[in-house]
């Protein structure tokens, strides 16, 4: 069961990544996140989602800040990187070609 839930934590790093890159400024707060990753169903709580924009920010793929008692993730250049699939990090799935 515990490679299920890494499975899991690792796609939905891997969306929050790749949702963030096709925005126009590379950043969103966690609800309009919350419903992207839903979109691709992946259902997480907003405290799962906050959990894992901090985890990132904390690998250096994210930057964050608050706003109004929201989080807003800014991908960095590294964490394009990653969501592109140009570069890799543990702990999030790779990304497939996209098509």
């Amino acid at each position: 069961m515990q490679e299920i839930a890494q499975a899991w934590t690792a796609h939905l790093r891997v969306t929050l990544l790749r949702v963030l890159e096709g925005l126009p400024e590379r950043a969103a707060n966690e609800s309009i996140l919350a419903d992207a990753v839903a979109a691709y169903a992946i259902m997480a709580t907003r405290d799962q989602i906050r959990g894992q924009i901090v985890w990132l920010a904390e690998q250096g793929l994210l930057r964050t800040e608050e706003i109004g008692g929201l989080t807003l993730a800014t991908l960095t250049q590294r964490g394009v990187d990653v969501a592109s699939g140009r570069a890799s990090h543990p702990g999030v799935k790779r990304p497939s070609p996209k098509g």
